[in-house]
């Protein structure tokens, strides 16, 4: 996991919590400083959990921090996130525990949703409300004016990133290099937008929308560019992400609930792995493959397995493969030989499974 404090695809900045924002537990917390133990303090083990935890992150937080938490209220000994959502935005943020951190890519290169709210009038640097105002007007927008644009911002399009992004130049980061006050032109790339909705005026100063977008696209780049075309200028001043490839709204828990819910653990009153959704949840766009035991002890090993007879599959690519309805492996499968990339091992914590029954 690849830890920054950057611009990311969500189009907002990380930043310190504000003040009386909640930091998680981990070196500073009193219990833990100067890396010694508080006499009579019983240092809890870390251990095998292994499935996705969807936190709906608060404002104010890093995906770091996040993640920290998770780990935390797990006692888990590996986590990471798919997808960086920063302080100033809310919502869906997939933490990969254990195995899960092997199916990362297949989230990360997933569809995204977002709904986010545009305030017109002020063009800023970061493109949202951290940065400094570099244009105004004293135009707004109508919704038919609005509307009437947003099919240039649907399909694919070419979008120039944001100056405060983690685009490389020459090895530098743009932010890097903004922050130092260098200007640098930014290469527009191609970016899928698969569709942009206005949902809301609430005022006439803001705007709120809705768009479903592939890998790579700046929402902040959207408000920007809207607002210019419709000469008004326009950033980012709220930002929430309601899907992240297979897992929507409805498989979030908030912070509060996943906190309760792990001290009812603690008391013997629930299991942590009600929290938990499989790790196969992340593959939902690959085919599942079964295999009989021996085929599984094979591919456990690292070896290929030559798949034959009727019931061999016709199909190539990749495959999760599955033995007596659990995970076993990643593979690909070419021309009935099915040869392991990844393997799984969930000795642990898992999702229970009437959690897999109802996702």
């Amino acid at each position: 996991m690849t830890v920054t404090t950057t611009k990311t695809e969500t189009g907002l900045e990380v930043s310190p919590l504000p003040q009386g924002a909640r930091e998680p537990r981990g070196n500073n917390d009193p219990r833990h400083q100067g890396g010694k133990q508080r006499q009579g303090q019983v240092r809890r083990d870390k251990r095998d959990v292994h499935g996705w935890v969807i936190l709906d992150k608060p404002l104010g937080m890093t995906s770091t921090q996040a993640v920290a938490v998770a780990k935390r209220l797990f006692q888990a000994k590996r986590a990471g996130h798919a997808g960086t959502l920063d302080p100033l935005a809310s919502g869906g943020l997939p933490i990969a525990l254990g195995e899960a951190t092997k199916t990362v890519p297949f989230v990360m290169d997933g569809r995204k949703r977002y709904r986010f709210t545009v305030a017109w009038g002020a063009e800023r640097d970061t493109d949202d409300t951290e940065g400094r105002v570099t244009q105004t007007s004293d135009a707004r927008p109508t919704a038919e004016q609005i509307r009437a644009l947003l099919p240039q911002f649907t399909g694919n399009i070419e979008q120039t990133p944001p100056q405060y992004s983690a685009i490389k130049i020459q090895g530098e980061r743009a932010y890097d290099l903004a922050r130092d006050g260098e200007t640098v032109p930014l290469v527009p790339r191609p970016v899928v937008i698969h569709e942009l909705v206005l949902t809301e005026q609430p005022d006439n100063d803001h705007a709120v929308f809705e768009a479903e977008c592939g890998k790579g696209t700046y929402v902040r780049a959207l408000a920007r560019d809207i607002g210019r075309l419709l000469g008004c200028y326009g950033h980012i001043s709220s930002l929430r992400r309601t899907l992240v490839g297979p897992f929507a709204e409805a498989d979030m828990i908030p912070l509060a609930e996943l906190e309760a819910l792990c001290d009812r653990a603690a008391s013997g009153e629930g299991s942590l792995a009600d929290a938990l959704l499989p790790v196969e949840t992340a593959l939902d766009d690959i085919p599942a493959l079964a295999v009989t035991r021996s085929d599984a002890a094979r591919l456990h090993r690292g070896q290929a397995v030559l798949l034959r007879g009727r019931d061999a599959p016709h199909c190539n690519g990749t495959v999760y493969v599955t033995v007596s309805g659990r995970l076993l492996a990643l593979a690909e499968l070419s021309n009935g030989e099915l040869i392991p990339k990844r393997v799984f091992n969930l000795s642990g914590l898992t999702a229970n499974p009437v959690q897999k029954e109802s996702h």
